[in-house]
């Protein structure tokens, strides 16, 4: 069976993607925890066990071990077709990969600015220009694949991708930062909110205990 190797679920922003890409695909794994932000140096080993990166999230299958999450996501969808981690159309397969990939990539003052703390009271903060920037951009990647794609399903490209999962965490920022929502994304950030998935993801978040004071973790 597949082992998933994940941090915190109130923190990892990163494991939380290739997660839902199983979960919400009813694909058979073996969660694997291991807590981050400790000063336990068997944690850190125990990482590095599983991935040279010594981060997570990391996947094994056998004797394969991929790590970084995008890459996950690209190697569960070449061994599960049959979940449709991509597009099946050649074009929007190529705009989900480019926006997942620029999800990947980027977005860093919007990260740095609203880190993924699900314990974090919801707030507001002042965000910076390019903060603002990027929320901008998300808004415009969101209405774009509804208006393209919309037809097909809620999601991003009509049914649940590979996309959905890499932009799953800025659903929770937008929420805990009291980030307002364009209308012509709404319909989106409810289906994601409504998915089964996601919604364990959150409980089982809400559920650990809290780590570390600050609400910055990313």
């Amino acid at each position: 069976m597949l082992k998933l190797v994940i941090g915190n679920k109130n923190y990892s922003s990163w494991s939380m993607r290739p997660w839902l890409a199983l979960r919400a695909n009813n694909i058979p794994f073996e969660e694997v925890f291991v807590p981050l932000y400790t000063d336990n140096p068997a944690d850190k080993a125990r990482i590095l066990s599983f991935s040279h990166a010594g981060k997570v999230p990391a996947l094994v299958d056998g004797d394969v071990t991929v790590w970084d999450s995008l890459s996950i996501i690209e190697y569960l969808a070449e061994k599960f077709p049959q979940s449709k981690l991509w597009p099946e159309d050649r074009a929007a397969r190529a705009h989900a990969r480019s926006i997942s990939a620029e999800m990947h990539s980027g977005f860093m003052a919007l990260r740095n600015e609203c880190g993924m703390n699900l314990h974090r009271p919801i707030r507001a903060v002042a965000l910076s220009d390019d903060a603002q920037a990027n929320v901008a951009r998300v808004h415009a990647i969101w209405a774009e694949c509804h208006q393209r794609y919309g037809k097909d399903g809620p999601f991003l490209f009509g049914a649940f991708s590979g996309a959905d999962a890499m932009f799953a965490p800025v659903v929770h920022r937008f929420r805990t930062y009291a980030i307002p929502v364009a209308d012509e994304a709404l319909h989106y950030v409810d289906a994601m909110n409504a998915l089964p998935a996601f919604q364990e993801w959150t409980r089982d978040g809400l559920a650990e205990t809290l780590v570390i004071e600050r609400f910055d973790a990313v």
